[in-house]
């Protein structure tokens, strides 16, 4: 019940995850059924961020932390390309992968119309092992900060108490 009523929010979460198929910098292929089981983090990103790099910290120690249970992708768009990814993977020395998005997915994610073209970025969705979208967090909840303590909550199984 908890998880519903934070789902209302942004309108993101609370619904199945959009099945995507996306490759990374060696064009291996993710399928994020591949994950349907264990809990997965996405982080849309951009890697000229500020937030971006201090995130991909935060979601290596929690991939590092959570084991097994818990998959961590990252996602960006163009103007992100092989370049600026393998500059910020040798910077920032993430173990995520980090995938491209020709931007059809990211439609699917962050509800795209003509009407709102547009996402925050960085922006976190945790995914549960049954495929629904349980909760997102937009650039200025990370900006913020206090977003991982509720992260781990969720992925451990209670609530992230959010008010």
């Amino acid at each position: 019940m908890a998880v519903a009523a934070f789902s209302v929010g942004q309108g993101l979460s609370g619904r199945r995850a959009p099945s995507f198929a996306l490759p990374d910098t060696s064009l291996k292929t993710y399928d994020i059924l591949d994950y349907r089981g264990r809990w997965l983090v996405i982080d849309y990103m951009k890697t000229d961020r500020p937030f971006s790099k201090p995130l991909s910290k935060e979601l290596d120690q929690l991939k590092a932390k959570m084991g097994a249970k818990v998959a961590v992708l990252a996602i960006v768009l163009p103007p992100d390309n092989t370049a600026t990814v393998a500059k910020y993977i040798s910077e920032t020395k993430t173990t995520v992968p980090i995938l491209f998005d020709s931007g059809q997915t990211a439609m699917w994610y962050f509800k795209a119309t003509p009407q709102h073209p547009s996402f925050d970025s960085p922006h976190l969705f945790v995914i549960n092992p049954q495929g629904m979208m349980v909760r997102d967090w937009n650039q200025s909840d990370i900006e913020r900060g206090g977003y991982m303590p509720q992260v781990e909550a969720l992925l451990a199984g209670g609530s992230d108490n959010k008010k």
